[in-house]
């Protein structure tokens, strides 16, 4: 089940290539203020991103990349450093690309592909789409709540234009396909896990691969991809009938419950009466440690006063994760699913490490984004 969702990750997922050696296709061109820079080619495919050929650019930038021709649509990108310009292939086409550095991402121009041209429209909405909602995120003036529904605004009308202007017009392009992995932050946009319209503009491209392209393995992961949102949606739907009114209590936070390192089920709702700091972490990011010091001194400075922390792990690696907490003293939790946790669409995750402050009537008080001396906070709340 882990191997469908490495797809979400990359963005595109890839199938064997198989050609002979005279059916090949040509990626060329020339970026422009590159010179000594490293010029990768690399295919995006289900086990991650594999370089396939590399060039250094002298004075002219000028390159030309050729590899065997697939049997469906396959995806590849150019990359210097971090950026990145994605390309599609059908056949054996050319297509030439121009481009400057260092902002290539955004400022090129591609042709001889009708693909590669909505990949690359698809590519700058999306940069579009993050900067907006990084904006709405930092603008202090914001409460939580009303932040929270402008991003979600946002990412409402953007797929409603991808899916009526691009995948439900086309669904059987590779740039429909391409279109359903795009991501702001690490969070999913179009995600049938826990969106079950998400899974009709899956099920679409899926059902046009098989006619297209059949037997293809995008298109058999598409397939995969869409029953897993169905049978979580199902899932879901059960344990909607079978809820308790008598257990369900009113609370001004979503409540979150998850498994902590000592095997016990901690709802964050149970913490009422407390001052608490919702924490969302990956304990394998290279800053981790430092940020762990900076908790464990506040914890230290106001544990005693009624302050607590509930810290959620999004690390995939469980015997890590619980070497990594077996000596804090706050409640330290770990969510199985990772980036693709239903916990980061509710409380509008865009970036790891990120945090809240809860007060002791279990209102969600302000993120991260929206305070400037995290001690003082938690001062005012105590």
């Amino acid at each position: 089940m882990k191997n469908i969702w490495k797809a979400a990750v990359v963005f595109v997922a890839a199938m064997t290539i198989a050609s002979c050696d005279n059916n090949k296709f040509t990626v060329e061109g020339q970026i422009e203020n590159a010179k000594d820079s490293v010029l990768f080619f690399e295919n995006v495919g289900l086990e991650g991103v594999n370089v396939l050929d590399s060039v250094k650019l002298d004075d002219n930038g000028s390159f030309s990349f050729s590899e065997a021709a697939t049997i469906a649509p396959e995806f590849y990108r150019l990359r210097i450093a971090d950026q990145i310009i994605n390309v599609s292939i059908d056949s054996t086409e050319t297509v030439s690309v121009k481009a400057q550095y260092p902002q290539m991402a955004t400022q090129y121009e591609i042709s001889g592909s009708d693909n590669c041209l909505k990949i690359k429209e698809l590519a700058l909405k999306q940069i579009d789409l993050h900067k907006r909602a990084m904006a709405i995120q930092e603008n202090t003036s914001l409460g939580v709540d009303e932040a929270n529904d402008s991003i979600l605004k946002l990412i409402d009308d953007y797929k409603n234009d991808v899916k009526t202007n691009y995948i439900f017009k086309e669904p059987m392009k590779a740039y429909s396909y391409f279109a359903l992995f795009q991501t702001l932050g690490n969070w999913l946009l179009f995600n049938p896990r826990s969106n079950k319209d998400d899974i009709k503009v899956f099920a679409a491209v899926a059902t046009s691969w098989d006619t297209y392209y059949p037997h293809a393995e995008r298109g058999q992961n598409l397939h995969n991809i869409a029953i897993e949102g169905m049978k979580n949606q199902r899932v879901l739907a059960e344990q909607n009938q079978t809820i308790d009114a008598s257990k369900v209590t009113e609370a001004g936070v979503l409540d979150i419950a998850l498994t902590d390192n000592k095997g016990q089920i901690r709802h964050l709702t149970d913490l009422k009466g407390k001052v608490v700091l919702l924490d969302f972490h990956v304990f394998a990011m290279d800053e981790s440690p430092a940020r762990i010091l900076s908790l464990r001194e506040l914890y230290n400075k106001y544990q005693s006063q009624g302050f607590e922390i509930y810290q959620v792990s999004l690390d995939p690696d469980e015997h890590f994760w619980k070497q990594q907490t077996a000596a804090l003293p706050w409640v330290s939790v770990r969510d199985d699913d990772g980036i693709q946790s239903q916990q980061l669409m509710l409380y509008n995750i865009q970036t790891i490490p990120d945090f809240f402050l809860i007060d002791r009537d279990n209102n969600l008080v302000k993120r991260a984004a929206q305070m400037k001396d995290l001690d003082a906070e938690i001062k005012k709340l105590l």
